[in-house]
């Protein structure tokens, strides 16, 4: 099974007929957008196939599933925040974005388990606790800032060197 161009040998297959339903071929049943939610919240790898094409459509499926969470109860995104993702496509700092949007949620990701793990062990004092955790969490910010940064910064170079290119022609 092929998912971004890696090899992964457990991932689970869901097909999507026609019909618009899911079908998980492990459990040999038919699923929801809900029951595809809680293999994510377990930890289930899946890939979705559109049975007509053939096509990987895991993506598409992922999305409709934060629509339905965004629909339900408080939703995670402001309509301010969905409006600036929204105007990073197509543009020059999309993938700079991109990859700070990645680093950005692979921190917290890394933060949450390292406090799991702290209360875990809680041999330290809460104090010290939450002092260590805040001091690394600054430290791993200021890098995801720095590598920010140094990406963006040759994006609006190149940004600008086209603008002035294009103004010196129409002259």
């Amino acid at each position: 099974m092929h998912i971004e161009g890696r090899l992964v040998a457990e991932t689970r297959v869901i097909k999507k007929y026609p019909n618009r339903r899911l079908y998980d071929t492990e459990q040999s049943r038919y699923i929801t957008l809900a029951d595809l939610r809680e293999l994510i919240v377990d930890g289930v790898d899946f890939v979705v196939q559109d049975t007509s094409s053939g096509e990987d459509i895991t993506r598409n499926i992922l999305l409709q599933i934060i629509t339905e969470q965004e629909s339900a109860g408080k939703p995670l995104f402001s309509a301010e925040q969905l409006t600036q993702m929204i105007r990073f496509y197509g543009g020059a700092s999309q993938e700079v974005f991109s990859d700070y949007l990645a680093r950005s949620l692979d921190l917290f990701v890394r933060q949450q388990r390292a406090f799991q793990q702290q209360l875990g062990t809680m041999s330290a004092s809460p104090m010290t606790m939450w002092s260590e955790l805040a001091r690394r969490n600054l430290e791993i910010w200021r890098e995801v800032q720095d590598s920010f940064l140094k990406a963006a910064a040759p994006a609006s170079a190149k940004h600008k060197k086209k603008d002035t290119r294009k103004s010196s022609r129409g002259r």
